[in-house]
C-alpha cells in the first residue's frame, strides 16, 4: 500500500465527475434561479472541521473580503456535517466552498465542471498528527493496538481517512486491533480535547489545528502529546459551483479565484485575521488532479462515495 501513496502522491492523475446537479431549490439557501443577479446572494461555505464560533469568524469574514474585493453580493452558508456542505454543493446551495480533499472529491463527482481553484502552500504537504495521553508509551502506529481510539469525522480526509490509510499500512486494522470500535469526534479541536481529557486514549487529527492549538495554549500538552505525524499528501481546496458564471454572469468565477489569490495581510487588519484564521499567508492556484491519489486512496478504502 505505501507504493500508493508515496507513487501516486508524486504523479497525480485527472480528477474525476459524475453526475449532475438540479437547480437550486428555493427552500434551501440559496434564492430561486429567477432572482436578479444583482441580488442573488453568492454562498460561500466550509466543511465544519472546528467549532461554530471560529468557522463563523472565518468565514464571515472572508465573504465580506471577497464581496469588497469582486463587487458580487457574498455571504457565508454554514453546515451541520460535512455530508450537508456536499449536499448543498450538490443541489447549488453553496457556490464556493473550502473542502478537504475527500470532501472535494465528492463534490466534484458529484457536479460536472465544479472545479478545485485554489489551496493554501500547506495544502500541497498536508499531514495528519497522532497523539495519545501524556503518559502513554506510545511511540509507533503500531503500539495503538489495543487503545480506545478517536477520529475525527468519517469524510474527514485528515482526520480519518489517511490516518485509517496509515494505520491498516502499519498493521493495524482500526475496526479489529482497537479496544473497541473506534469512535467519530465530528471536529479536530473535539478530537484533541476528548484525549485530553482522558474519553479516549488516542486519536488523530489535521496537522494545522493541532499546531495551532499547542501554539496558542489551547491543549493542556501535560496530559495530550503528539507521537507521530504522517507522510505529506494533498488536501484542503476551495471548489467553485460551474453555475456562478450562468448566475452572475460570464467572468464571476475568474473574478472569485482572483480575489481568492489576490488575498493578503496587507489589505488591512480584518484580512490578516482571516488569513491567520486559516492558518496561511496566502492562497495559490491548485487543480483537479493533484486530489487524484485521495481519490483513490479513499476508493480502495471503500470510503468514497
Amino acid at each position: 500500500m505505501r507504493s500508493l501513496v508515496f507513487g501516486v502522491l508524486a504523479a497525480l492523475g485527472a480528477g474525476l465527475v459524475v453526475a449532475c446537479a438540479p437547480p437550486p431549490s428555493t427552500g434551501g439557501a440559496a434564492p430561486s434561479v429567477a432572482t436578479p443577479a444583482a441580488t442573488r446572494p453568492l454562498y460561500i461555505g466550509g466543511i465544519p472541521d472546528q467549532a461554530p464560533a471560529t468557522l463563523a469568524r472565518s468565514f464571515e469574514g472572508f465573504a465580506k473580503l471577497l464581496s469588497e474585493k469582486t463587487g458580487l453580493p457574498i455571504k457565508y452558508q454554514p453546515a451541520q456535517d460535512y455530508a450537508a456542505i456536499v449536499a448543498a454543493f450538490r443541489r447549488g446551495d453553496v457556490h464556493l466552498v473550502w473542502f478537504g480533499g475527500l470532501t472535494g472529491v465528492q463534490a466534484r463527482e458529484a457536479v460536472p465542471g465544479a472545479r478545485a481553484v485554489a489551496q493554501r502552500p500547506i495544502d500541497a504537504e498536508f499531514r495528519s498528527v497522532f497523539i495519545v495521553n501524556a503518559d502513554s508509551r506510545a511511540e509507533r502506529l503500531a503500539d495503538l493496538k489495543g487503545m480506545t481510539f478517536t477520529f475525527g469525522s468519517e469524510s474527514s480526509t485528515s482526520g480519518h481517512l489517511m490516518p485509517r490509510y496509515f494505520m491498516l499500512e502499519a498493521g493495524v486494522d482500526p475496526d479489529k486491533d482497537l479496544r473497541g470500535k473506534p469512535n467519530y469526534s465530528g471536529a479536530h479541536d473535539r478530537t484533541y480535547k476528548l484525549v485530553e481529557a482522558g474519553s479516549f486514549q488516542a486519536g488523530a487529527l489535521n496537522m494545522a489545528v493541532w499546531d495551532a492549538a499547542v501554539k496558542n495554549g489551547q491543549v493542556d500538552t501535560t496530559k495530550v502529546r503528539e507521537f507521530y505525524r504522517t507522510p505529506t499528501y494533498y488536501d484542503y481546496n476551495w471548489t467553485i459551483h460551474p453555475d456562478v458564471d450562468k448566475i452572475w454572469g460570464a467572468g464571476a468565477s475568474e473574478k472569485l479565484v482572483q480575489a481568492l489569490l489576490s488575498i493578503r495581510a496587507s489589505d488591512g487588519p480584518e484580512a490578516k485575521e482571516i488569513l491567520d484564521l486559516f492558518a496561511t499567508d496566502r492562497f495559490i492556484v491548485t487543480q483537479d488532479s493533484n486530489y487524484e491519489a485521495i481519490r483513490k486512496v479513499a476508493a480502495q478504502l471503500g470510503i468514497l462515495r
